[in-house]
């Protein structure tokens, strides 16, 4: 069971990052139209006098706000894949200590499938609150891809440090 979380994990990324592919698929204009509404509710932008500058500034968001729904796609089946590839490999491969392979496995799985929410969050309520303040109230998220590059890093010791498998 310790080995099956590792795994579930990275796919449950991946399946993330291709569920809401789907959705784009789907409907990609109802997630452009909940960026509109979280806009046409962003008091700081309707604040604004000039026209112009207020057009300017909605563009802007609508375009940012849309990258960051595909950011969370990228980083979910990026990291993802990279994680089930790495956790295969300790799992299959490595002959590192056993708590060492299971703790880069867990630090890899865990922060590989939280850290895309930053970018899904901020997507989510960035219209409304503003981008920087939705990336500061889910920064939470954000740490988690130190997590994984932590447990990446791990990983490469152990490919460099410890010895392989006679049949890999």
């Amino acid at each position: 069971m310790k080995w099956k979380i590792p795994f579930f994990l990275s796919v449950l990324s991946i399946v993330g990052g291709v569920l809401i592919a789907l959705g784009f698929g789907i409907s990609e204009k109802s997630f452009k139209q909940r960026i509109e509404d979280g806009l046409s509710n962003n008091t700081q932008i309707q604040s604004i006098a000039d026209p112009e500058i207020k057009q300017a500034t909605l563009k802007k968001e609508k375009d940012k706000n849309w990258r960051y729904y595909q950011r969370y796609h990228f980083h979910a089946n990026g990291n993802g894949a990279l994680a089930l590839a790495l956790v295969i490999f300790l799992f299959s491969i490595s002959k590192a200590p056993e708590k060492l392979r299971l703790t880069s496995a867990y630090l890899i799985s865990i922060g590989g499938f939280l850290y895309p929410f930053i970018w899904l969050f901020a997507a989510l309520y960035g219209p409304e609150m503003g981008r920087s303040a939705a990336k500061e109230q889910f920064e939470f998220f954000g740490y988690m891809g130190t997590v994984f590059f932590v447990g990446v890093f791990l990983t490469m010791g152990m490919i460099l440090f410890c010895p392989l498998k006679k049949n890999s």
